[in-house]
């Protein structure tokens, strides 16, 4: 489990501002040795080197029962027209990604990004409100009955097939990208981030 939770929190490490480190998701359309090709959502064709100690962890559907008060979790939002946050995908986190607040997420268009502990939950008009507390605050954001919950488990590089799904969080080095974790796609189930 640590390993999982290992991989969780430097897979999801992207939100740290401070990391000059590169987003990446797409479909994976080649696998040579350690190496990816991937196709993005705009159609460009990336190149993937993994290290030869790279974690691969895939990604598993999940519900509301999953998580608890304590539970360390990254929440994509939108902000409703009445300013409510509502979360579009919940999954878990390990301990060492950074905590906060990110006004701007890349992965569905106007998104924001938050990682921290649930403080509380509650049942409340639409759903349910999550308190989530981090070291500098705290957001409400409330799950209704169309978010999505996701976990990871860990995986191995037999699980990057072409065809698959990918998100990681790697770093330019000259033409391509050098990744040391990749979350990837398995059972039709894609990487919440």
């Amino acid at each position: 489990m640590s390993r999982l939770l290992v991989f969780v929190l430097l897979c999801v490490a992207a939100v740290a501002p401070a990391q000059a480190q590169n987003r990446i998701r797409g479909t994976i359309t080649g696998v040579v040795a350690d190496a990816l090709i991937v196709k993005t959502g705009d159609g460009k064709d990336v190149h993937i080197q993994l290290t030869p100690d790279a974690q691969v962890s895939t990604t598993k559907r999940a519900a509301l029962a999953d998580f608890k008060p304590g539970s360390y979790v990254g929440v994509t939002s939108l902000r409703r027209s009445d300013g409510v946050l509502v979360a579009s995908r919940v999954h878990a986190l390990g301990p060492q990604v950074p905590a906060g607040h990110i006004p701007k997420w890349d992965s569905i268009p106007d998104s924001l990004m938050t990682n921290a502990n649930i403080e509380s939950m509650a049942q409340v008009s639409g759903g349910s409100e999550l308190v989530l507390k981090y070291k500098d605050g705290e957001q409400k954001i409330l799950v209704t009955p169309t978010t999505q919950y996701f976990t990871f488990a860990p995986g191995t590089k037999d699980d990057l097939r072409p065809g698959e799904r990918i998100f990681t969080n790697a770093k330019g080095e000259g033409s391509k990208f050098v990744a040391s974790r990749i979350a990837v796609s398995k059972d039709g189930v894609n990487p919440p981030q």
